[in-house]
C-alpha cells in the first residue's frame, strides 16, 4: 500500500472531528464512526501535508488494521557485512552544472559530493523557519480546500493564511463548522511564527 501506519493523521466524519493519532488510530476511529451509523463522508488527513489519505475501511476491523500494518520481509536476518564502504543511504542522481561550478566543487576538501552535501545542509539550516511556515501554509490550505472550499469566506481566509494574518484567518473562517475551523487554525499555527 505504501502508507506509513505511524504517520500522524486526523479523521473527520463529514465536518465532525473524530480523532488525531497514527494512521491506524485515525482509520479505526473512522471505522468506528461508520459502525455507529455516522453517514457523513469519511476523511482522513495527513497532518504534515494536509492531504487526504485514501484508506480502505471495508471489512472487519482486523482487516482494516491488517491492510495498514507495515509489511516486513519474511527473513529479517541482516545481510552479512560486505567489504568496502558502507551504504549510508546515498542516492546517485544527475546534477547539471557549469564547468566553473564543477571546478570549484572538485577543488573542495572531500570533492564534489562532500561539498554539495555541506551546501545543502547549510541551505536547509538557513531556510528552516521559512520552510516550516511554507509547509504549514500548504497543509492548512489543502485541508481548508477540501473541507471548506465551498464555504463563505474561504477565499479571504486563504489569502489571510498566506499573508500570515492570523486575525484575518480567524475572522473569515468564523462561519465554518467549529471542528473544521479549529483544525484549520491548528494546522496553520506554525505559519504565524512567534506572532
Amino acid at each position: 500500500m505504501g502508507l506509513d501506519p505511524d504517520m500522524r493523521c486526523t479523521a473527520f466524519a463529514g465536518t465532525r472531528f473524530l480523532a488525531t493519532g497514527t494512521l491506524v488510530e485515525a482509520a479505526l476511529a473512522a471505522r468506528a464512526a461508520q459502525d455507529a451509523g455516522d453517514d457523513g463522508l469519511i476523511f482522513i488527513f495527513n497532518e504534515a501535508t494536509g492531504r487526504a489519505v485514501d484508506v480502505d475501511l471495508r471489512g472487519p476491523v482486523e482487516a482494516v488494521r491488517g491492510r495498514l500494518a507495515p509489511v516486513f520481509p519474511a527473513d529479517l536476518t541482516p545481510a552479512p557485512a560486505r567489504p568496502g564502504r558502507p551504504k549510508l543511504g546515498v542516492v546517485a542522481r544527475e546534477v547539471t552544472l557549469l564547468p566553473r561550478h564543477w571546478e570549484w566543487l572538485n577543488s573542495q576538501p572531500g570533492g564534489a559530493s562532500v561539498a554539495l552535501r555541506k551546501l545543502v545542509d547549510a541551505a536547509r539550516h538557513a531556510n528552516e523557519g521559512a520552510d516550516r511556515v511554507r509547509q504549514a501554509q500548504e497543509a492548512a490550505y489543502r485541508f481548508m480546500s477540501t473541507m471548506a472550499g465551498d464555504r463563505t469566506g474561504f477565499e479571504e481566509a486563504a489569502r489571510a493564511l498566506f499573508a500570515g494574518d492570523r486575525p484575518g484567518l480567524e475572522a473569515h473562517s468564523q462561519d465554518w463548522p467549529t471542528d473544521v475551523r479549529v483544525h484549520a487554525l491548528r494546522l496553520a499555527e506554525p505559519a504565524f511564527g512567534a506572532s
